[in-house]
């Protein structure tokens, strides 16, 4: 816009009314987006529910389901033009079937139209509200085509929840799926948390709830079978540091790298310093490129009492450290730390995880874990 000749006013009540007309139109749009996404997807949701009543009652299968897609696609491209071709009418009927125990809670009217699902809400300045809690779908239709190729229920609703939480876009969801996030949290927990950890999400409320067996660092862009040294390993998190604390989890912020402090006139230097502010403690981080030791577990032991010693203040919880390795050992872990350590070996891979092999080891577990529950 030209301002060149107009008569611009510039004092702090105008300020004042440039920012809430500012926050009020940032607030329509994000909305409006908002409900543009939720009308795709409750629309999704019916159109799949009147195809499989359409073919068998509700039933799943039909003899002539095939062709109730095929036409009803070629119908509606015919009146409305893309968006409708075969492959999308055939997702909304799969979208329909993963989610049909949501069924109730979409409010519909004789023709299937949503009814109070969307609600705006005028405060006394204007701003616009979503009641959004109460919809049963909450990200965009390209989410829900990811998430409804998951087959496991569970899996499938922790995706989704951290998806809405962390305000995941398609690309990180595609991400985090792929890299077994669920299995590698699922694998660091007992069976209770595992079921809550479906069930809510991965909100961590103690030190093992921020652990992941492994830790997927292939965006770092080493080889695996290369040599590069700790500092190389180093260098190249700090360089993807957004994608680092993506993979570490909720609340991580980056406070520095090698960090010195001195004892006995000896400096020593600690690899990562985070901060996690739903835990309210600092997180230690050393990289190690060869096997375990227990003088690598002594001297995380060190940096961790240093920190909590001297660093830390009232109100935050005991600093935890993080031994990010090639190859751990329990074992080791087990006999060099004192049981109540805050202090976790950890390993951590190159390359994206064969997810079969980690489902089929979180199965395993679960199972082991049923067996020890029923004996007793």
């Amino acid at each position: 816009m030209n301002t060149k000749n107009m008569d611009i006013i510039n004092d702090i009540e105008f300020a004042s009314l440039f920012q809430k007309s500012k926050k009020l139109i940032d607030n329509a749009r994000s909305n409006m987006g908002q409900m543009a996404n939720a009308i795709t997807v409750i629309t999704s949701f019916l159109l799949g529910h009147y195809i499989v009543e359409q073919e068998q009652q509700g039933q799943e299968r039909a003899k002539y389901g095939s062709k109730v897609i095929d036409s009803l696609s070629s119908y509606l491209t015919s009146e409305y033009g893309r968006g409708f071709s075969r492959s999308n009418v055939a997702g909304m009927r799969q979208f329909y079937l993963t989610y049909k125990d949501r069924e109730n809670e979409i409010i519909q009217s004789e023709i299937g139209e949503w009814g109070q699902g969307i609600r705006i809400v005028q405060s006394e300045i204007g701003q616009l509200d979503m009641a959004y809690s109460k919809l049963a779908f909450k990200l965009s239709w390209t989410h829900y085509q990811v998430l409804m190729r998951i087959e496991d229920k569970d899996e499938r609703n922790f995706y989704e929840k951290e998806a809405i939480r962390s305000n995941w876009n398609v690309s990180t969801l595609k991400r985090q799926y792929h890299s077994s996030l669920y299995e590698r949290l699922a694998l660091s927990r007992n069976k209770k948390d595992v079921l809550r950890l479906a069930n809510e999400g991965a909100m961590p409320q103690k030190p093992e709830d921020i652990l992941h067996t492994p830790y997927i660092l292939e965006f770092a862009g080493l080889e695996d079978k290369a040599s590069y040294h700790e500092s190389d390993l180093e260098s190249a998190v700090i360089d993807k540091m957004q994608k680092f604390l993506l993979e570490l989890g909720k609340g991580f912020l980056f406070e520095q790298r090698q960090k010195r402090f001195t004892f006995h006139d000896k400096n020593f230097y600690v690899d990562l310093i985070l901060y996690n502010r739903l835990l309210r403690c600092y997180v230690l981080i050393d990289f190690k490129v060869d096997e375990l030791t227990h003088q690598d577990l002594g001297q995380m032991q060190m940096y961790v009492n240093y920190y909590d010693r001297y660093e830390r203040v009232e109100g935050e919880n005991p600093t935890i450290g993080i031994l990010l390795c090639k190859k751990s050992d329990e074992a080791l872990v087990d006999l060099t730390l004192p049981e109540d350590a805050n202090i976790y070996a950890k390993e951590y891979e190159l390359y994206l995880p064969n997810k079969k092999i980690l489902q089929q080891k979180l199965k395993e577990w679960l199972d082991e874990e049923q067996d020890k529950k029923s004996a007793t």
